[in-house]
C-alpha cells in the first residue's frame, strides 16, 4: 500500500476530540457523565467493603459479585478522568503510549467483566438446577481459579492488539482521533498502512469472548427458567426467578450498548458520528454505575448490609 505525502510519523502524541458535533455543549454532557462516574465509585466501593467485612456473604455469588465491583471501579477510573479533561479543562492531547495503555485497560477489563457475567450465570445455573450440589462445585478454589482463567484470557486476547499497533503502524494519516477515549477501532483508522490484520483480529476478540460468553450466559438461563416453571410452589418460583432478575438486567444492558458500539463502528457509516460516541461511551459508563444499583435493589442481603451499616 502506498503512504501519501501526508502523513505522521510515529506520532508521541494524540489528540482526542471528544464527541465530534457536540463539542459546544461538551461541558454540560460532562456532568452527568461525572454523576454517573462518581456514583459508580461510591456504590461499587460499598459493594467491596460489605463483602470484604461481611462473612456471611463469602459465598460464591458475592465473590463473583465483588470481582464485578473492582472490575467496573478500574473500566470507570481508566476512562472518565480522561473524558472530563478533554470537556472541562480543554486538554485533548494524550501521550501515544498512554493511549495504548488506555486501550489496553478499556478492552481487557470489559472482556474481564464478561467473563464475570459468565461466571455469575454459571453459578445460578448450579445453584437452581442442582442446589444440593452447589457448595461441592462451587467452592473458593473454584472461584479463584475462575478468576485467574477469566483475567488470563483477556490479557492474552488484547495484548496481541496493542502488540500490532505498536510494531506494525509508523505512518498515521492524522493524530486526531474522533473519539473520547483510546478505542481500538479509533487507532487503527489513523493508519496510513495496511490496517486488514488488525480489523480482522479485533473482530477475532470481539466474536471470541462476545460469542462465547453469550452463548453460555444464554444456554444457562434457559435450563434456569425450565427447572423454574416445574418448581411446584408458586413462592419457590418467584424466589429462583427474582433471583436472576439482577443477572439478566446487568447482562442485557451489557451486550445490547455493547453491541451498538461494535457494529456501528464497523458498518455504521450513515450513524452520525456523535450517536456512536455517546452510546459508546455509555457502554463503558452504564455498566459501573448500574450494577451496584441493581445488585443494591434486588439482592436481600445487600440490602440489609447497607441498611446496617448506615444506622450504625
Amino acid at each position: 500500500m502506498s503512504i501519501s505525502n501526508i502523513t505522521v510519523f510515529m506520532p508521541s502524541v494524540l489528540t482526542l476530540i471528544g464527541i465530534p458535533g457536540l463539542e459546544a455543549v461538551q461541558c454540560w454532557i460532562g456532568i452527568p457523565f461525572c454523576a454517573m462516574y462518581l456514583i459508580a465509585m461510591v456504590g461499587n466501593t460499598l459493594l467491596l467493603i460489605i463483602i470484604k467485612s461481611e462473612r456471611s456473604l463469602h459465598e460464591p455469588m458475592y465473590l463473583f459479585l465483588g470481582m464485578l465491583g473492582a472490575t467496573d471501579i478500574v473500566l470507570g477510573t481508566s476512562i472518565v478522568p480522561k473524558m472530563l479533561g478533554i470537556f472541562w479543562f480543554h486538554v485533548p492531547e494524550i501521550y501515544f503510549d498512554s493511549c495504548l495503555l488506555q486501550m489496553g485497560l478499556i478492552h481487557t477489563f470489559e472482556c474481564i467483566e464478561s467473563g464475570i457475567l459468565l461466571a455469575m450465570a454459571l453459578d445460578r445455573y448450579v445453584a437452581i438446577c442442582y442446589p444440593l450440589r452447589h457448595a461441592a462445585i462451587f467452592t473458593h478454589r473454584l472461584v479463584i481459579q475462575i478468576g485467574t482463567v477469566v483475567t488470563l484470557r483477556a490479557a492474552i486476547l488484547v495484548a496481541p492488539s496493542l502488540v500490532l499497533i505498536k510494531f506494525r503502524f509508523q505512518f498515521y494519516h492524522t493524530t486526531i482521533i474522533s473519539h473520547s477515549y483510546c478505542e481500538h477501532m479509533a487507532i487503527v483508522k489513523l493508519a496510513a498502512e495496511n490496517v486488514q490484520v488488525n480489523k480482522i483480529y479485533g473482530l477475532f476478540v470481539a466474536f471470541t469472548v462476545a460469542g462465547f460468553d453469550l452463548t453460555f450466559i444464554t444456554l444457562s438461563y434457559i435450563q434456569i427458567f425450565i427447572t423454574v416453571f416445574r418448581l411446584p410452589q408458586k413462592e419457590a418460583r418467584l424466589k429462583a426467578f427474582n433471583t436472576c432478575i439482577a443477572h439478566i438486567c446487568v447482562f442485557l444492558q451489557l451486550y445490547l450498548l455493547a453491541f451498538f458500539s461494535f457494529f456501528t463502528h464497523r458498518f455504521g457509516a450513515h450513524v452520525p458520528p456523535y450517536i456512536h460516541i455517546l452510546f459508546s461511551s455509555l457502554y463503558l459508563l452504564v455498566p459501573p454505575f448500574l450494577n451496584p444499583l441493581v445488585y443494591g435493589a434486588k439482592t436481600k442481603q445487600i440490602r440489609t448490609h447497607v441498611a446496617k451499616m448506615f444506622s450504625s
